[in-house]
């Protein structure tokens, strides 16, 4: 069993990638492989609607850039975090980019991502995240995907890198996060 998550801030060891190790971290305690994809700052670009998925049925989107590597590695886990900082109440634009092609790509191949676990994790500076967890939560329903909750919403706060680390309740959130991922995991796979 494993579980990817895609960080898509393009600060590599920033806030979204502090609460997405955290998340992790207890996934991995239970046993269950983990891996983190840095998708922010990639050259990932947004969907053209050429439909080309739904023509071919090959699992891939024509354009040639991290999109079908980061597909293919969904496929092969039962489980999907999505990170992402908050950018003017939104996602990142990378993230924008992969949940538009990754969905649609998905639904041309018979909902490739159903029933496979999906959690959103957000960091922002002060307001404006729980639109950028609707927006990844989205993705995760209309995927026919299974989205576990925990103590909070998925939600930490902090500006420069690091600085999440002082939200103590964002933090639990995130562990807690990590732990019924990972107890729902078992259950649904074991």
């Amino acid at each position: 069993m494993k579980v990817v998550a895609f960080n898509g801030s393009p600060r590599k060891e920033g806030n979204t990638s502090i609460a997405l190790k955290t998340c992790l971290d207890e996934i991995g305690k239970e046993g269950i492989g983990t891996e983190l994809v840095q998708l922010g700052g990639s050259d990932i670009r947004g969907c053209r609607a050429c439909y080309k998925c739904f023509e071919n049925k090959d699992m891939k989107c024509i354009q040639k850039d991290i999109l079908n590597s980061c597909v293919q590695k969904m496929v092969e886990a039962e489980g999907v975090i999505i990170g992402s900082p908050t950018y003017f109440s939104n996602v990142s634009t990378e993230v924008k980019a992969f949940i538009d092609r990754a969905g649609l790509v998905a639904r041309a191949n018979n909902h490739l991502f159903k029933r496979k676990v999906g959690a959103a994790v957000v960091a922002a500076r002060r307001a404006g995240a729980t639109h950028v967890y609707s927006s990844i939560n989205f993705f995760f329903g209309i995927s026919h995907m299974i989205m576990p909750g925990s103590s909070y919403w998925n939600l930490g706060y902090g500006r420069n890198p690091g600085e999440i680390l002082k939200d103590e309740e964002g933090m639990t959130t995130f562990r807690e996060l990590g732990q019924n991922m990972a107890w729902l995991i078992r259950k649904l796979y074991g």
